[in-house]
């Protein structure tokens, strides 16, 4: 929820200005367009295709981001024997480093 400063009475004759500075808004302002990026599984899906990369991609397609599990459909046996084995870990590092702030626990491919 929003906090919002009280308004100024009316006939305010104090001597504290009513105005903020950019420089006290801006930390909260941001905090909060942080916390919209973290809840947006949108945009880990989105990422799949450059982390994938082109060879890889038509085989693959990332279907659900939910409590820092990343799923992802796979066409193939050999592929999914592949990506589960040897590419899982630097996949799951290569998203760390994309977003710091998300939570991302495992990658999770399935045959489809």
């Amino acid at each position: 929820m929003a906090k919002f400063t009280p308004r100024t009475p009316r006939n305010y004759e104090g001597t504290d200005l009513t105005v903020k500075e950019l420089r006290q808004i801006l930390p909260s302002v941001l905090e909060k367009m942080g916390a919209n990026f973290k809840i947006r599984p949108d945009l880990v899906l989105a990422s799949w295709p450059e982390l994938i990369g082109e060879k890889l991609l038509p085989m693959t397609q990332a279907i659900s981001f939910v409590d820092g599990i990343l799923t992802v459909k796979v066409k193939n046996s050999s592929l999914y024997s592949l990506l589960t084995q040897h590419e899982k870990p630097k996949l799951i590092k290569a998203l760390q480093a994309k977003f710091p702030s998300v939570m991302i626990r495992n990658i999770v491919f399935k045959l489809g």
